[in-house]
């Protein structure tokens, strides 16, 4: 078979894509070839003769509302068998129930004033068969498809018309008991809310239960399989109740619209349970305060366990909503608990990440869940050997069930994509016909969806009440208490670590840095052996951790300090007060004073007695020989600036000590090392000062960012990856 592009027909309110379809139909052997007694299948092809026949396949493309309605009477005759399930998938997008069934009925379906071709034409019974057919043909799929369409409380029009017609015209049909049924079901049952999709909703708690933070015993009490169960059972039952034309673009991008507050709740049901899911693992492991590092860890290791209990059950819904929390800023920053999770473990979380990753239009999620879309089971041939014995025995133990598995998706890959698709198709072309061409590129998404919804049937999952319902009672954190709990946790762990020895050697490094060497030492960085100042040599630990503010991640980033008062007592006065309330230490005759924005990597040892003026204060005391680079002011070739990362955490900035010597990607580094980012990943990122709410200044590449600034504006940055 072959197939030949025939160009375009157009008629009126229409136009077709020809398409001829090239088919071989006989083949037999030449005159030579029947004289030696030989047979065509059994010769080669010089002594045989093909017989062809051209068929011609006319698609529509675009036309209006009308065409787009009789075509649905006509598609099978042209050859475009896919049409009706595509049309029935996505007119919402241009058309309603109401509007396609009156088309329909009363306008191609009237038997006795029809202007359908055939009936006009021949009027004859046999024509009037094949239009009822035809009717029937479409009211069928219809009904099969999107019976969700008819749902209308409490007058259910449409479904009324329809029964009314199938009474007059086919009386007594199975069609016509079928409606009556779908009736009576739609009557019977309550009228669903926003919240009534959504299984986690607080709503759904008993008489009596209040909302709690997560108790890390009763947590730890669920194994991690009948978690990873539990949750794919709520992913299952809410993703098969998806209304697939709720997922269209141009219906899901309204959904922020006042008036549009009830809009897909199907599609809210599961971004609501997603959420739910990324905020449970974020409580579990902030939301008690007394736990020691060791117990935080292990709470991490059992939901990296569960993450990898859902990539066996092929449930990639809740296996990103755990990895989302995992990588969020608040827990993510846990540097202390993360060292303290097993190698074995944070093997197995990276390549769990790994699914997810975003490089080329993530695809390899992509091309993972379409492999495994309709699979019996799980494919985990990639996994690392270790992981990989542990996965298969897990799997055979699936197996040995004899039950088959669906797969459940996340959804947002989806909805991207039809925004996307909404945002660069238009929906009518020249002439004011609807562009159908959009339609059929919609449904390739659409279909994958419903593929996925039918394999979701192969679940044979058995809720279990007590975690359901240990589930439903937890209480979220927001993102600011998460920030400020993961902020008492890892200055909790480092007040547990650190020594006075290593402590005095962090204020030595802090020195180091405001002297003018520019260091930054990650965690495990080996002990420094240089000259003390102001303390003893010992190890070297971040030295973001000395004296974290408890602020607000929302709010600035400010610091204030106190003077100290001598290198023997080298943190005896750092404070994350206001800087209205700061005071001088006792000893000092210097008056009140602060800084505005000093990150915490800035506290200075008293090297010169001397003190920190405030910014715009219009005076420097004459103790102080040196002024400190601050915040929105470029003083003796350094500064410092703010810098936020775009769409991850905007709101949280880190504050940097630049100097006339540094260039794009020596403050690049930092801002990602600060931001707990790859610093490997210079390349990828461009920096941008914020001018106004309108306009930025974009640096190139080598660049020297002091000198390139707009000094008469805010010192404010964001870093953010190149497009």
């Amino acid at each position: 078979t072959t197939f030949q592009d025939g160009g375009e027909e157009v008629e009126d309110g229409a136009v077709y894509n020809v398409t001829l379809k090239k088919v071989q139909i006989q083949q037999a052997a030449n005159k030579g070839a029947r004289w030696l007694g030989g047979e065509g299948d059994q010769l080669p092809p010089e002594h045989t003769v093909r017989q062809y026949e051209t068929s011609k396949i006319r698609a529509i493309k675009a036309g209006t509302l009308e065409k787009l309605v009789e075509n649905l009477l006509t598609a099978f005759g042209d050859a475009d068998f896919s049409y009706i399930s595509i049309f029935l998938a996505t007119y919402r997008a241009f058309a309603s129930p109401r509007a396609v069934l009156e088309l329909l009925l009363d306008r191609f379906g009237n038997l006795e004033t029809s202007s359908h071709g055939e009936v006009a034409n021949l009027n004859s019974l046999e024509s009037e068969m094949v239009l009822r057919a035809e009717i029937a043909s479409v009211l069928r799929a219809w009904l099969d498809q999107c019976s969700e369409d008819f749902r209308e409380p409490p007058d259910y029009m449409c479904l009324l018309k329809l029964l009314d017609y199938l009474k007059n015209n086919m009386p007594n049909s199975d069609m016509e008991s079928r409606v009556q049924n779908l009736l009576k079901q739609f009557q019977n049952q309550e009228v669903e809310a926003v919240d009534g999709f959504c299984s986690t909703s607080s709503s759904d708690l008993v008489d009596g239960e209040e909302l709690e933070i997560s108790n890390p015993e009763e947590f730890s009490s669920f194994q991690d399989h009948v978690v990873a169960e539990q949750l794919t059972y709520m992913d299952v039952m809410l993703f098969r109740r998806v209304v697939p034309y709720h997922c269209l673009g141009s219906i899901w991008s309204q959904r922020d619209k006042k008036e549009n507050k009830n809009l897909a709740p199907s599609v809210r049901a599961t971004i609501t349970q997603f959420n739910a899911v990324t905020k449970c693992v974020i409580s579990t492991i902030l939301g008690t305060r007394e736990l020691k590092i060791q117990q935080r860890a292990k709470i991490i290791e059992k939901w990296i366990h569960i993450a990898h209990e859902c990539r066996i059950l092929k449930n990639f819904s809740s296996l990103r909503a755990i990895i989302s929390a995992l990588q969020s800023n608040s827990i993510y920053r846990l540097k202390t608990t993360w060292m303290c999770v097993s190698k074995d473990i944070l093997l197995m979380y990276e390549e769990l990440s790994e699914i997810f990753s975003d490089h080329d239009n993530y695809l390899t999620s992509r091309e993972l869940l379409m492999k495994e879309a309709t699979s019996k089971f799980a494919n985990l041939d990639s996994s690392e050997k270790e992981n990989q014995k542990k996965s298969q025995k897990r799997l055979q133990l699936q197996k040995n069930k004899g039950v088959m598995q669906g797969t459940v998706p996340y959804l947002g890959t989806f909805l991207t994509d039809l925004i996307m698709l909404d945002t660069a198709l238009q929906d009518y072309v020249e002439g004011g016909l609807i562009n159908f061409e959009k339609r059929r590129r919609e449904f390739e998404v659409i279909a994958q969806i419903k593929l996925l919804q039918s394999s979701c049937n192969s679940y044979c999952l058995i809720p279990d009440q007590k975690f359901i319902q240990w589930f439903r009672r937890q209480r979220h954190l927001t993102e600011e208490e998460s920030y400020k709990l993961s902020r008492e946790a890892e200055a909790a762990a480092d007040t547990n670590i650190l020594s006075p020895k290593s402590q005095k050697s962090m204020v030595k490094r802090i020195s180091t840095l405001f002297l003018g060497t520019d260091v930054f030492t990650p965690p495990k960085e080996q002990p420094l052996k240089s000259s003390p100042v102001g303390g003893s040599s010992g190890e070297s630990t971040d030295s973001a951790s000395v004296s974290s503010c408890e602020f607000n991640h929302s709010e600035t980033e400010d610091v204030c300090m106190t003077p100290v008062s001598s290198p023997e007592d080298p943190l005896k006065k750092v404070s994350s007060c206001p800087l209205s309330s700061c005071s001088p230490d006792s000893s000092m005759s210097t008056p009140s004073s602060g800084v505005s924005s000093l990150p915490s990597f800035l506290l200075a040892s008293s090297l010169d007695s001397g003190f920190i003026p405030a910014r715009d204060s219009g005076s420097v005391a004459s103790s102080a020989p040196r002024v400190l680079p601050v915040y929105n002011r470029q003083s003796e070739g350094s500064c410092i600036i703010r810098v936020s990362m775009h769409g991850l955490h905007a709101s949280v900035y880190k504050s940097i000590l630049i100097t006339n010597q540094d260039r794009i990607p020596d403050v690049t580094q930092r801002a990602l090392l600060k931001h707990n980012l790859e610093p490997d990943a210079v390349e990828d990122y461009e920096l941008v000062q914020v001018i106004s709410e309108d306009k930025e200044l974009v640096f190139p590449r080598d660049a020297n960012v002091f000198y390139g600034m707009n000094s008469h504006v805010n010192f404010d940055f964001i870093l953010r990856k190149k497009a």
